[in-house]
């Protein structure tokens, strides 16, 4: 077995943290300020080939497997968790495109969400359908050569602010074969957004609702099969675990290495505090942790890119495992600093709040146990 990074691994990794140093991590706290982050910081990302991470070469993409993709989150997370994040989610709906999008589809769009001239939103939550996905109600019924959708999507990272959602609407009957993968472009009839939701974290990504009014969407906009959306938005969310694991590692990391600065240069009873045994245990004990959650994580990607048949379980577990790690560094991180890491200034307070919804979102920490234990012991 070999747990080093090739050359080209390690190069992508340093690509991405550079970028992140330099174009993201001094203005994050600006734009979390601000609620939003400037559509330039994307075109940059698209240089890098970061707009098309899964996508093939033929359409313009990089063509990286999961690994490689995670190692892009992970680097870009030492810089801002938040961003890192809305580019995967960027990312996951352009790899769904280029994965079962039809030739036109493709054709049409890729380009475009490529170069990252238009940006990509993911639509599945509803109000009453949160960890119960298949139970989702938003209709799209077929009109005029196409489909009308009616129904509110919940909790939409760059509501009203991208330029296409993917939105999963039942075409057919309940359950999850009836749930159909439907492209809505910004400026359609019926399409609307509530009011941007105040959050805990991730503040500068605007989040609102996605509400949709007898929304007129064209044939062409259906992604894949007719009925086959649910499977679609399963096989995605493994991939989104994978990424939403990175980006609490990669901000773990950045604040316990913030940390160990920090406690070299503060005072207290005439030495540095990194030179408390105590506190020498509770830097050892992180590192330690988060060395586990990295190879745990690039276990579960690597499962993924091999198509291995507990892949999802995996996903599932690392996806547990590694947002929880990363949520107790932050947090351990935040104590050491003292009263300075309740501050804004110092940076940690930001990981800390960012992090906590890692444990919330691509399926609540309670539904990845729900999963392995189904693993285990089988269904109900």
């Amino acid at each position: 077995m070999d747990f080093a990074l090739s050359g080209e691994e390690q190069m992508v990794f340093d690509v991405a943290a550079s970028f992140g140093e330099e174009q993201i991590k001094p203005f994050a706290e600006k734009w979390e300020e601000e609620g939003t982050i400037p559509r330039t910081l994307w075109v940059g990302c698209a240089e890098l080939g970061f707009g098309g991470l899964y996508v093939s070469e033929e359409f313009g993409g990089a063509g990286l497997d999961r690994l490689g993709a995670s190692l892009v989150i992970e680097a870009l997370s030492r810089s801002c968790p938040s961003v890192a994040a809305f580019l995967s989610i960027h990312n996951m709906c352009a790899g769904m495109i280029d994965r079962y999008g039809s030739a036109e589809l493709k054709a049409r769009l890729l380009p475009d969400v490529v170069s990252m001239k238009r940006i990509m939103s993911y639509c599945l939550t509803e109000p009453g359908a949160g960890s119960d996905a298949a139970a989702l109600r938003t209709r799209a019924e077929k009109r005029d050569g196409g489909y009308a959708l009616t129904g509110t999507k919940a909790f939409i990272s760059g509501g009203g602010y991208s330029d296409a959602y993917i939105v999963m609407s039942r075409t057919g009957d309940a359950g999850p074969r009836g749930i159909s993968a439907l492209i809505v472009e910004d400026g359609s009839d019926g399409l609307s957004f509530g009011a941007e939701e105040k959050k805990m974290g991730w503040k500068a990504q605007p989040t609102r609702q996605v509400q949709l009014d007898d929304c007129l969407v064209p044939a062409g906009n259906l992604m894949g099969d007719e009925g086959a959306g649910f499977r679609y938005a399963m096989a995605g969310l493994d991939g989104g675990r994978i990424n939403i694991a990175a980006c609490s590692l990669g901000a773990a990391q950045s604040a316990l290495e913030a940390t160990v600065t920090y406690m070299s240069e503060r005072k207290a009873f005439g030495q540095s505090i990194d030179q408390f045994q105590a506190l020498q245990f509770r830097l050892a004990d992180m590192e330690i942790r988060l060395q586990a959650a990295r190879v745990f994580l690039r276990q579960a990607a690597w499962k993924l890119d091999q198509g291995a048949p507990d892949a999802s379980r995996f996903c599932a577990m690392a996806k547990a495992f590694v947002t929880e790690v990363g949520s107790d560094v932050a947090d351990a991180c935040l104590q050491l600093h003292g009263g300075y890491g309740y501050l804004a200034d110092y940076g940690i307070e930001k990981i800390l709040r960012d992090l906590r919804v890692h444990q919330i979102l691509e399926g609540t920490n309670e539904i990845m146990r729900v999963i392995v234990a189904r693993h285990l012991v089988g269904p109900a």
